[in-house]
């Protein structure tokens, strides 16, 4: 099964992730939104390597979907450049992928 499904991984302040979330599903750039609450990030920023504690969103939407989710995140997202990353999703449970789509449009 081929699909335009996308998984968007994006990391976030652990006490925005919640309302981040929320507001994604809200303007239908995503279908659902799975917050994994709680991740240490290691990464070089400005020289040296800094350390945070984070949430880490699992936003599922389309491909048709992902510019306009992009640059909702770009404008809104505390970093000055946020982690976001899309990956296809080959495979799934039809009526899912069925949802996921329909929800977004």
């Amino acid at each position: 099964m081929n699909t335009d499904i996308r998984v968007v991984f994006v990391s976030i302040p652990r006490e925005e992730a919640k309302t981040f979330a929320r507001k994604l599903v809200e303007e239908r750039l995503a279908a659902c939104v799975n917050i994994i609450p709680k991740m240490e990030s290691y990464y070089w920023w400005d020289g040296k390597v800094l350390e945070d504690s984070e949430s880490l969103l699992m936003i599922k939407t389309t491909a048709a979907r992902f510019d306009d989710l992009q640059q909702y995140i770009v404008d809104r997202h505390p970093y000055d450049l946020p982690e976001i990353v899309a990956l296809p999703i080959t495979e799934g449970l039809e009526g899912y992928l069925k949802w996921v789509a329909e929800e977004t449009r």
